[in-house]
């Protein structure tokens, strides 16, 4: 019998009370047994950005003191990259690490959306854009699943803040959640099918995550194919009966017993069908011998060799922000002050659930002097790490230290209590002692460079007093020898903001919404998240969505399309050409957004569609094709449950940063569906007016009517345009109230010519 008839069989000979028990689990990170039919145990754990395997006997959580595991950066870090690639290669390093632990699941990556820049937990999420967000997720879960062990696609959904995050109620409408808030998790799904899929701790639309039939079955497991199964977040069951109906197969941790007893009740009761019990169970059971069948026994990895390429990844992440008289890449000689407690101690991993024991750590410091040999590098602590109180003492300290240097790098940023799991931020701000050591060494040198540790964007109000800034965000274990590879020009900087930095916390435009009221949270902002709202409503940001500089430079040299009109169910092809025009190898993240010109429905001014990532050597050139279908020309309609493209002109936008437009190109695309619509006595004159179809109707049957009367002189006359304009928006019964010569037989007439040709539009179509 092949995998498929053997858990067939084991399905027909499990007791009601083991079917159920499979469906929680045996503690807090293994599945239960089935002793008596041979049906395994396996291990899940944390570990988006490294293994977090909790070691044996220790408390349930135990957040630090897990088996050491490389420590790559986090997904904030890791989606700067634009590099499908280079974070397919993290995937494989981690399914590597977890085949060495006996982990059969690794519960990652999360894939929601940074609403609000205060999301404590933003550092393990990718992007506020829904497209890059769901391709990166894509290509962390399959180098993860090629090694043989399973991903948890989180949290679905709607989780966007950690504030009451297990009672609040997400109140997203349909056309929001699905543009933004489920295709972050759609495209991952549909490409890279994670093994499991985790379900949030909040509502959505007055539903828990846990037993929300609309996400769980209707949307994940038949429109989207999810062949896997629903895991709860640890303790996100609220009932478990209808979780399990609604399409949540595992509860964890081990609920000791008591979900299974509730199950056996309903279907003893027959208020649950065992057929409901019957297919989680065949989702649960082919996920668990997929790992068994893929185990490899003695597994081992190269803890060095992991090191090695965390280094590489954290050095394709970081983004160069601001290089004021190319004071980067730094000089390997000459005095260096290097100033900030940060050095010392990075800031390198978010916390809560996904903190990692490293192999090793990297010290910025000791791999900075390493890097500049011949160098005078000297150190000074300018804030204490555990406060953010001002040590005026230590200021003085870097002051005189940054004065006697050529140049000083500052590092800075966020520490761990300001974010993590759990909690949410209030502000943007560093902390005081952090922000007053930058201003205050820059009265003293002009060379000043600053590098950031955090998971999100910080306000920097000290901008204009440093010539370079590089956000490191959280780096993993390699930080140090990442950042003194960039700083001193090992790695050229190729990374691009994931995200937008606004200038201020009220810019954003979930502001008046976050973190909401009670347990209730409007998403009053809709599709205008992230740069959608900044591009659209002309707010400038401090450093624009998809916005990084290089120590090289590029130019856009051209743009063409295989074609210049198509049907909605075909393709067009992109070819853009690139040339590094410096001196320098390096990398460039080509972006391609597309605006719809002129829409009946509120869009976007554009919309991220295509990526990539070229390198090229000074005076190479490469030309990149993007394909474009239908879902980049469309918008989620909610009338017709389905994506939707308006026939129209669409606007191909790329350039090296949402803010940053080199070369456009203009095509048509032609709609193969019509929208059904009908109209009736209240239908407003312009709407009629404007369909191609029912507006030269409507116009005959007014000439004909109203020949030689008043009205008709005043809409042919001196006044037609403000006679026009008054009926626009008038409705069609308005015309019997002042027009005698208009009869309600006419209208009715007249409705039944407008329906009947508009019908005949859609059944052509």
């Amino acid at each position: 019998m092949n995998r498929k008839e053997i858990i067939q069989q084991l399905i027909q000979e499990l007791t009601l009370e083991e079917k159920a028990g499979l469906c929680s689990g045996l503690d807090f990170w293994h599945t239960k047994p089935v002793e008596r039919l041979g049906i395994p145990s396996v291990m899940v754990t944390d570990g988006p950005h490294g293994l977090r395997k909790q070691k044996q006997g220790n408390d349930n959580l135990g957040l630090f003191d897990s088996v050491p595991a490389t420590c790559f950066p986090s997904a904030a870090g890791l989606a700067g990259s634009w590099d499908r690639e280079l974070i397919n290669k993290v995937g494989i390093a981690l399914g590597k690490e977890c085949q060495a632990e006996d982990v059969a699941v690794l519960l990652g990556p999360g894939a929601n959306i940074k609403r609000s820049p205060l999301c404590g937990r933003n550092f393990e999420y990718f992007s506020e854009d829904p497209f890059l967000s769901s391709e990166l997720a894509a290509s962390h879960i399959s180098g993860v699943q090629s090694q043989g062990v399973g991903t948890s696609l989180k949290h679905f959904a709607a989780n966007n803040q950690e504030h009451r995050r297990m009672s609040t109620n997400a109140v997203v409408d349909e056309r929001t959640l699905r543009e933004i808030y489920l295709a972050s998790f759609e495209g991952a799904v549909k490409k890279s099918q994670p093994w499991t899929v985790m379900c949030s701790y909040n509502q959505v639309n007055g539903e828990f995550a846990s037993e929300n039939k609309t996400l769980l079955t209707d949307i994940l497991k038949d429109q989207w194919g999810h062949e896997g199964f629903v895991v709860t977040d640890w303790g996100a069951i609220n009932e478990r009966v209808q979780g399990l109906e609604a399409g949540l197969e595992l509860e964890m941790p081990s609920s000791n017993g008591e979900g299974d007893k509730k199950i056996v009740e309903a279907i003893t009761n027959g208020s649950l069908s065992e057929e409901v019990l019957d297919s989680a169970v065949e989702r649960l059971l082919t996920v668990i011998y997929m790992a068994v069948d893929q185990k490899r026994e003695n597994a081992t990895y190269d803890q060095e060799e992991h090191h090695e390429l965390a280094r590489k990844v954290a050095s394709e992440c970081m983004v160069l922000l601001k290089n004021q008289d190319n004071i980067l890449p730094l000089k390997k000689d000459g005095k260096l002050a290097v100033v900030g407690a940060f050095a010392k101690h990075s800031r390198y991993q978010g916390g809560g659930s996904s903190h990692v024991v490293p192999t090793k750590l990297d010290s910025v410091f000791d791999e900075m002097k390493k890097l500049a040999e011949e160098a005078e590098v000297n150190y000074a602590d300018g804030y204490k790490l555990d406060s953010d109180e001002i040590d005026e003492e230590l200021i003085f300290e870097a002051k005189e230290l940054a004065s006697q240097s050529d140049v000083t790098v500052i590092f800075a940023g966020l520490p761990d209590r300001y974010e993590s799991e759990g909690y949410d931020r209030t502000h943007l701000r560093i902390p005081t002692n952090h922000q007053r050591l930058i201003e205050a060494v820059a009265t003293v040198q002009k060379n000043v460079i600053v590098v950031l540790s955090n998971g999100a964007p910080v306000e920097m109000p000290w901008l204009g007093k440093v010539k370079g800034l590089l956000e490191g965000y959280l780096g993993g274990q390699a930080f140090g020898g990442a950042v003194a590879d960039v700083l001193f020009g090992a790695v050229n900087p190729s990374g691009k903001l994931a995200e937008t930095f606004p200038e201020k916390l009220s810019d954003n435009p979930s502001y008046l919404n976050f973190p909401g009221e009670g347990d209730t949270v409007e998403y009053k902002e809709g599709i205008f998240v992230g740069y959608r709202y900044y591009d659209t409503k002309e707010v400038k940001p401090l450093f624009p969505f998809g916005y990084g500089i290089s120590y090289t430079t590029f130019e856009y040299t051209g743009i063409t399309v295989d074609k210049k009109e198509l049907m909605d169910n075909e393709s067009v092809d992109v070819h853009v050409t690139v040339k590094n025009t410096g001196d320098l190898f390096g990398k460039e993240v080509i972006q391609l957004y597309v605006r719809d010109l002129e829409s009946t429905v509120s869009r976007p001014l554009k919309e991220l569609k295509a990526f990539e990532k070229v390198a090229l050597q000074p005076g190479e050139e490469t030309t990149v094709t993007f394909t474009l279908d239908k879902r980049s020309f469309a918008y989620y309609n909610v009338q017709l449950q389905e994506w939707h493209v308006e026939t129209g002109e669409f606007k191909l936008l790329v350039g090296k940063s949402s803010a940053d437009i080199l070369l456009s190109e203009t095509v048509k695309v032609e709609s193969t569906i019509s929208l059904p619509i009908s109209f009736s006595r209240t239908s407003i004159i312009g709407d009629i007016m404007e369909h191609p179809a029912a507006g030269p109707i409507l116009q005959e049957t007014l000439a004909e009517v109203n020949k030689n009367s008043e009205m008709m002189e005043a809409i042919e006359g001196d006044q037609s345009e403000i006679m026009m304009a008054m009926m626009r928006y008038m409705p069609l019964r308005a015309l019997v109230s002042f027009n005698e010569s208009f009869t309600e037989k006419i209208l009715a007439n007249l409705l039944e010519k407008l329906n009947e040709a508009v019908s005949q539009v859609i059944s052509s179509k």
